[in-house]
């Protein structure tokens, strides 16, 4: 499969496919689920909550820190993770619009 040219779609299709990425994996969404519950995590707390290896679980942190889902603060040795609030909106207003559409004609195919 080639580039996916991304140059050709609006930026509310490259928005939307980007943060997508978040939810392509379940343990990226089990991550979002644990710092939801706990408002905020330390790595080591998801290793053991999740069940992954620490360098797994920082490879998928990793991801959703790039894709500004989350933020990470230094608290002595450890990170603790939160989700970035403001990126979050964000999605859920994208998500929730593309969600929304409904088929204007039921007998279409």
């Amino acid at each position: 499969m080639g580039l996916t040219k991304s140059e050709i779609f609006t930026d509310t299709q490259n928005q939307i496919a980007t943060l997508a990425k978040a939810f392509a994996h379940p343990a990226r969404v089990a991550i979002l689920q644990q710092i939801f519950k706990a408002n905020a995590c330390i790595c080591g707390d998801l290793v053991d909550e999740i069940g992954l290896a620490q360098a797994t679980i920082s490879q998928h942190l990793k991801e959703l820190k790039s894709l500004g889902l989350i933020r990470g603060k230094i608290e002595g040795t450890s990170v603790c993770y939160c989700i970035n609030q403001e990126k979050w909106s964000k999605m859920k207003q994208l998500l929730t619009a593309f969600f929304n559409q409904d088929l204007n004609n039921i007998n279409c195919c």
